[in-house]
């Protein structure tokens, strides 16, 4: 049997066994940026979380938080099915300025992700999402859910980003490490140091 391109000589894992921890790595980071979320829900109240910023921003920090966990839904309503419509996304406005709503959501997203498994994230499925300004329906596209778990991971850091600076514009401090990619992260660790 030949082992792929990017294995190093001494990875002695079956494929199952890495695509294994591949799963629980990706569910554990999955859980991590939900928990942030949740972390930064308990040091708001409703009127800060759905506290309008102005401009440039003029959006809030609920706004945010609801489409981070209204893409998360997206991924687990559409698991079964094999098909994820990010533009099925039911826009809920309590989710944007009810912080116990919010919290409450982001624990059921969590227990849901709880079920994942690496048979769950090694599916393939379809994506429904709009892609194209002008176009008048959405795009599909083949992914598997591995691969949307990592969207949707990737996607709620760069909303807390946006958090980050939308709360900065009310006045609102968040926790050091919010809205910084985990590869940030690791590269201010090393420049700190050198």
């Amino acid at each position: 049997m030949t082992r792929p391109a990017h294995a190093s000589a001494n990875d002695n894992r079956s494929p199952r066994e890495g695509s294994g921890k591949m799963a629980g790595a990706l569910l554990e980071a999955a859980q991590d940026v939900l928990k942030q979320g949740l972390n930064l829900l308990s040091d708001l109240g409703d009127s800060s979380y759905a506290r309008m910023a102005g401009p440039p921003f003029d959006t809030s920090i609920g706004q945010h938080y609801r489409h981070v966990l209204e893409h998360f839904q997206c991924f687990l309503d559409g698991l079964a099915k094999r098909e994820i419509n990010y533009d099925a996304r039911k826009r809920n406005r309590r989710l944007e300025s009810e912080v116990k709503f919010a919290s409450n959501t982001t624990c059921e997203i969590l227990q849901a992700l709880l079920c994942c498994n690496k048979q769950n994230l090694a599916q393939n499925c379809k994506v429904v999402t709009s892609l194209g300004y002008s176009s008048p329906r959405p795009s599909t596209l083949d992914s598997n859910a591995a691969r949307e778990l990592a969207y949707c991971i990737g996607h709620a850091i760069h909303h807390y980003a946006l958090i980050r600076l939308v709360g900065g514009g009310i006045g609102i401090t968040v926790p050091e490490e919010f809205g910084f990619a985990p590869s940030t992260l690791k590269h201010m660790a090393a420049d700190a140091a050198d």
